[in-house]
């Protein structure tokens, strides 16, 4: 697994991606983005928004079915970027519930709300924080 910024990104690679998965923003992918290579293909992506000094929105988040599997690794490799950005908190919002079970065992806690979001992404589904270390 390599995680690479979307504007570094084969161009090739990731119009084939979006091309298959037409819901995701390639704009805010190509400002903020990362796209996520298995095996040389682009499986997944994620884009880290900063919101305040040291917090981190993470948005956008998406893997392939081919590549769920790797999901928590991708989550941890993601917290690992936090810390290299020196984030204090990262900030994600989940409407499915095993994406909740996911965060719930990396440490993630549940938040009634976000004060650096005004706009919720849907009315479904829970905010979750992580205390970067």
């Amino acid at each position: 697994m390599e995680l690479i910024t979307a504007e570094h990104a084969s161009e090739e690679k990731l119009n084939d991606f979006l091309q298959h998965n037409q819901n995701l923003e390639r704009e805010q992918l190509l400002a903020k983005g990362y796209v996520v290579e298995f095996a040389g293909k682009i499986e997944g992506c994620f884009v880290m928004d900063d919101v305040a000094d040291r917090v981190y929105w993470l948005k956008q988040l998406f893997v392939t079915k081919q590549a769920a599997s790797s999901l928590p690794v991708l989550l941890e490799a993601i917290l690992a970027l936090a810390r290299e950005k020196q984030a204090q908190q990262v900030f994600v919002h989940s409407h499915q519930p095993m994406v909740d079970v996911l965060l719930e065992s990396l440490q993630f806690h549940p938040q009634k709300d976000n004060e650096f979001v005004q706009s919720s992404p849907n009315n479904e589904g829970y905010w979750w924080m992580y205390h970067v270390s």
